[in-house]
């Protein structure tokens, strides 16, 4: 049975915040959702927020995933990003940085610090 694109988009962010995991970061949240969008992911590492978008492709003819998430999504993680701080009281001096993590079927490229922001 063929898996539909929520599905494969849940298995692929899990994926991601394995390796995040693996290279010590904390998750914090998973499709944290506001009225303003989504982000895919919330970790910290080191006294750092880390606001995560998870781009999954099927090989190198499906485009980057860095291409994926161009000036419109970034301000919607922004957005999204300050909206959280507020409703998890955190001061607005917290360190935070926007990161990519392209996944294909058999690699995952993670972009730090991929955009500006906060």
């Amino acid at each position: 049975m063929r898996e539909n694109k929520r599905q494969i988009g849940t298995r692929e962010e899990e994926r991601a915040a394995r390796y995040l995991r693996e290279n010590g970061y904390r998750i914090r949240e998973h499709s944290y959702r506001c009225r303003i969008g989504e982000i895919d992911l919330i970790a910290e590492k080191d006294g750092m927020i880390i606001f995560c978008e998870v781009k999954y492709r099927t090989g190198p003819g499906a485009g980057s995933p860095l291409a994926a998430v161009d000036r419109r999504k970034q301000e919607t993680i922004f957005r999204v990003a300050q909206q959280y701080l507020l409703a998890k009281g955190l001061p607005e001096e917290t360190p935070c940085r926007f990161d990519v993590i392209g996944l294909t079927q058999d690699k995952v490229l993670h972009i730090e610090n991929a955009f500006g922001g906060l």
